[in-house]
């Protein structure tokens, strides 16, 4: 069907968390802008990625505190109650946001398939997406327009970024020379390498192949002692900006690195939003699910491996979207893999 034949009327998704997920429905918003340009569209979402994404265009956000207790709840009641949709979006399977779901009026209500569901998500909706086996979270996601009839195969993200972020990074670099990021933190602890580990690469990175080498994250104590603790092991000088960023600032400098290194989290998913390539490392998690969609080539991933350590079973024979978050999980990544993958980066 070509753009614009589609008639939605009024939409609103049902979002909350987290980083890496929200974005992965900017491509959802992006299908239904591309091919039903006359939709309003609403997306009720959590107060930090409302934060990430709240520059995204043609989009009417309405935050929710998901600290807040009954008084984000009633407020939310509030700014709904007078409202009707066409359509909702239910793209949480998670407790609260399924009890959240039935604070929104709309006839048409997609869900998550069975198989994805979980918490009784699959009572809180009307039509399931359909259920596509071992599928990576962007284009699971890309399912609730297709459930529409939207035809999209190819993710769009286009992810804002103001002028003042670019300019700010600007002023932290200290040359023109290719930038290494690392993110080293997720946070699901165990999903977490050694700090001497990326102490090793970012020195290969800066010796090796002549690259500035920036650390980034949040301000978090676990955050901020692993990006001392890299620091502190490394030989080579790097540019320590951990908890002294926000989140459009190191949104432009993942825009700004030549390449990023980072475990399953959420700034592995926004740097392959902003076609920065990604290391990602996975162990307790697989890449084919919920790699960085645009650098799963690149992906140091030992889920296999994990599968048959700590589970006693090969991968496929686990549920989709299982973890194996287990201490020592990450030590089946060893630097040189990694170096193994900055190589093949660098002779692409």
């Amino acid at each position: 069907m070509a753009p614009g034949d589609h008639a939605i009327g009024r939409l609103c998704i049902l979002r909350l968390s987290a980083l890496g997920d929200a974005t992965h429905v900017v491509p959802v918003i992006r299908s239904i802008q591309d091919n039903a340009p006359g939709t309003q569209i609403t997306w009720i979402i959590g107060k930090l990625e409302h934060r990430l994404l709240s520059g995204l265009d043609g989009v009417e956000f309405i935050v929710f505190d998901k600290r807040g207790g009954w008084d984000s709840i009633k407020g939310l009641r509030q700014e709904l109650r007078d409202r009707r949709f066409d359509v909702l979006f239910h793209m949480q399977v998670a407790a609260r946001a399924n009890l959240l779901s039935r604070l929104i009026r709309a006839p048409v209500r997609i869900g998550w398939d069975r198989a994805r569901s979980r918490d009784f998500h699959h009572r809180f909706s009307r039509q399931k997406v359909a259920e596509v086996p071992f599928q990576h979270q962007v284009q699971g996601f890309l399912e609730f327009p297709r459930a529409l009839g939207i035809d999209v195969e190819t993710p769009r993200w286009d992810l804002p970024i103001g002028q003042q972020a670019h300019d700010w990074v600007a002023r932290q670099l200290a040359s023109d020379a290719p930038v290494l990021l690392i993110s080293p933190c997720s946070s699901h602890v165990l999903r977490n390498w050694r700090a001497e580990y990326y102490a090793e690469v970012a020195d290969f990175a800066a010796v090796e192949m002549g690259m500035q080498v920036v650390l980034s994250g949040g301000p978090s104590e676990l955050e901020q002692n692993m990006g001392q603790e890299i620091e502190s092991m490394m030989k080579s000088a790097c540019i320590n900006l951990v908890g002294k960023d926000t989140l459009e600032q190191s949104k432009a400098m993942l825009q700004r690195a030549d390449l990023v290194i980072s475990p399953d989290a959420g700034p592995t998913h926004i740097a392959s939003a902003l076609n920065t390539p990604v290391i990602g490392l996975y162990a307790p998690t697989w890449s084919k699910r919920s790699g960085p969609y645009n650098s799963l080539d690149l992906c140091v991933d030992r889920f296999e491996a994990a599968a048959r350590k700590y589970r006693d079973a090969e991968a496929q024979e686990l549920r989709w979207g299982s973890r194996i978050e287990q201490p020592g999980v990450m030590d089946l990544i060893q630097p040189a893999d990694v170096i193994e993958r900055m190589l093949a980066w660098q002779n692409r």
